[in-house]
C-alpha cells in the first residue's frame, strides 16, 4: 500500500567537504510512491543507493550551483550513460538556470558537447517555480545566497516539508516555510565579520526562521566543522519552541 506521508532521509549533511562517515548535503524525499533526490552533494550518490538506485528516481531537485550541493550529478551523469544503469528516460532535473550549459562545459573533453540531455531533462527553476510529481508538488522560492539559490517546499496530502538550501534569513523562505510541518534549515555556525553579504543561517537564525514561520518541528543541518550538532541543536532550540533535530546522516523524518 502506497503512504501518504512524506519521508526525509538524509543522504548526508556536511560542509564544506564530506567527512569520513558524512556526504555533502544531499536528501531522498519521497511519498505517495514517488522519490526526489534533493541536493546532490559530494558522496550523496553512494549514499542513494542504500534506498532507491538512479534510475528508480522521480526527479532530482538542485538548490544552487557550489559543489556541496551538486557535485555527484557528474558522477550520476556516467552512471545514467556509461555503466549498469538504463533509463527509460532522462531523468527530470530541476535546477539554477545555467545548470545545464555548467555540467556540459565540465563534462565535454572533445569538440562534441557531451549528450547531457540523454540523461537529464533539465528544467531551470525560477521563484515561484511548481511542478508536479506524482502526488508531490514541488515549489521553489529564490532565497539570499549571493548566487542564484532556492529553497523547496514539497506538499502532500496536507502534509508538507520545507528545505531551505542555502541562505540567509530572508522573507522569502519564511513565506515559504509557513505552517509547514517540518523545515530542513541549514545551520552554519557562524558568519565571518566583515564578509560582507550574509549568506547563511546561524543555528538562532534557524531557530528564529521555524518560529516565524510556525512550523511544527525544526530539523537543522549543514552545520559547519567549527560546531558540533548537539551545539548546533541547542543554539536553534533556544529560539524555537517546538521539537529540534540534526539532520545525522542516514536518519529519517516522516510528516
Amino acid at each position: 500500500m502506497i503512504s501518504d506521508e512524506i519521508r526525509l532521509t538524509v543522504l548526508g549533511s556536511a560542509t564544506p567537504y564530506p567527512r569520513t562517515d558524512n556526504p555533502c548535503s544531499g536528501y531522498l524525499v519521497s511519498g505517495a510512491g514517488r522519490r526526489v533526490w534533493v541536493d546532490a552533494g559530494t558522496g550523496t550518490l553512494a549514499a542513494l543507493q542504500h534506498h532507491v538506485a538512479l534510475d528508480e528516481l522521480d526527479a532530482i531537485w538542485i538548490s544552487h550551483l557550489h559543489a556541496d550541493h551538486c557535485a555527484d550529478l557528474l558522477t550520476a551523469y556516467y552512471a545514467a550513460l556509461h555503466a549498469d544503469i538504463r533509463l527509460a528516460a532522462p531523468i527530470p532535473l530541476f535546477g539554477p538556470p545555467g545548470l545545464a550549459d555548467r555540467l556540459a562545459h565540465f563534462l565535454t573533453h572533445t569538440a562534441t558537447r557531451s549528450p547531457i540531455e540523454s540523461a537529464f531533462a533539465v528544467e531551470d527553476l525560477r521563484d515561484g517555480h511548481r511542478v508536479r510529481i506524482g502526488a508531490l508538488t514541488l515549489t521553489s522560492a529564490a532565497v539570499r545566497h549571493g548566487m542564484p539559490a532556492y529553497a523547496l517546499r514539497v506538499d502532500a496530502a496536507g502534509r508538507s516539508l520545507v528545505y531551505s538550501g542555502d541562505t540567509a534569513p530572508c522573507s522569502a523562505l519564511t513565506g515559504l516555510a509557513e505552517g509547514c510541518d517540518l523545515l530542513l534549515c541549514e545551520a552554519e555556525s557562524h558568519e565571518a565579520p566583515g564578509a560582507g553579504e550574509r549568506v547563511h543561517h546561524t543555528p538562532e537564525d534557524a531557530g528564529d526562521t521555524a518560529r516565524s514561520a510556525r512550523a511544527g518541528r525544526l530539523v537543522v543541518t549543514h552545520v559547519g566543522p567549527f560546531l558540533t550538532p548537539r551545539r548546533a541543536v541547542d543554539r536553534a532550540a533556544a529560539r524555537f519552541d517546538g521539537p529540534v533535530d540534526h539532520a545525522a546522516p542516514g536518519a529519517c523524518f516522516t510528516v
